[in-house]
């Protein structure tokens, strides 16, 4: 995973319209991307978080929940991120950890996300600081999109090695396709974990939610059903295709096999007589030892005997 600035940003919204701010106040959205343990302790501080709850987030072995503490929630859910892996584009996933408190929403996560950058550059709707469980629900369904968006590229790189079924198959086709799979297994057990967590939010009642608030957790549970479901598909088609390529080159080996031993049939054939012929006996007991042009008649032979080899292998489609 690569290293990002540590940033910690601090928007509140006024009017729809977001804005920066300097320093803390009531209605904000701080933003900790890669903190230092010196803004994580600020933050904690200021809010009456507990510090553990903070590293939480930071931690890639953290699996998705939501506790409640005295005085704030914390919501874990893992989302979708690029990575470099053998020296090419992969995916995996990392926590963002979610802390609500009366007053405030922070966000945390070692990376600096598309999904929080929706929010910076203005790309939602109806975005308020000021209405938290909104403001969760719509992280989570730019979550669940982004999701299906790396699906998609997914199945785009497993027809992209499809294609060359007809081609030349190499050993890093099924690496390849090992790696995709790898990241569907990812995406399949935290897709699963933060189904859990929204089957959760349906019964939280510390923060005050609007009708709207609840249609938008509804379609949150669809679009992360939806990403499920395509990871479910998408990991039988490679499975499928992984299978279809290993089918392939153990064919093509077999039939390189199945060639060379038919040349070695063929070549076995002048092998032998030229053997036979050189053997220390009595010339008489050689036919065509003793008769005019019987080396060429010989060769002759030798070449009929396997030209009629190889068509009887060609028939057999040995060769």
């Amino acid at each position: 995973m690569q290293g990002e600035k540590a940033m910690l940003n601090i928007y509140r919204t006024e009017n729809q319209i977001l804005h920066e701010l300097e320093e803390f106040e009531d209605g904000i959205w701080i933003k900790l991307t890669a903190p230092t343990e010196e803004e994580s302790q600020r933050v904690a501080r200021a809010f009456n978080i507990e510090f553990d709850d903070i590293l939480a987030a930071l931690d890639e072995e953290e699996s998705s929940r939501i506790d409640l503490e005295d005085g704030y929630t914390l919501i874990l859910v893992d989302i979708p991120t690029p990575e470099i892996r053998h020296d090419k584009t992969a995916y995996t996933t990392i926590p963002l950890g979610i802390l609500l408190t009366q007053d405030v929403i922070i966000t945390v996560c070692n990376e600096n996300t598309p999904i929080l950058n929706h929010f910076v550059k203005r790309r939602v709707k109806e975005f308020s600081t000021k209405k938290k469980m909104r403001f969760v629900y719509q992280i989570l369904y730019r979550t669940a999109l982004l999701y299906q968006s790396y699906l998609r590229v997914i199945d785009r790189k497993r027809t992209e090695i499809e294609e060359r079924v007809n081609g030349d198959i190499e050993d890093v086709d099924l690496i390849d396709l090992h790696e995709l799979e790898s990241t569907l297994v990812y995406f399949a057990t935290s897709l699963r974990a933060n189904g859990i967590v929204l089957d959760r939010l349906q019964r939280y009642k510390r923060l005050p939610q609007y009708p709207e608030d609840m249609d938008l957790l509804e379609d949150d549970i669809v679009e992360n059903k939806q990403a499920i479901e395509m990871t479910g598909i998408y990991r039988d088609i490679i499975d499928g295709t992984r299978q279809l390529l290993s089918s392939i080159v153990d064919n093509r080996l077999n039939n390189v096999m199945k060639y060379l031993t038919s040349i070695t049939l063929v070549m076995a054939i002048p092998t032998v007589i030229s053997g036979l012929y050189g053997m220390n006996v009595a010339s008489e007991w050689m036919p065509l030892a003793n008769v005019a042009h019987g080396f060429g008649i010989i060769c002759v032979l030798t070449l009929v005997i396997c030209a009629i080899t190889m068509l009887i292998l060609r028939k057999k489609k040995m060769l």
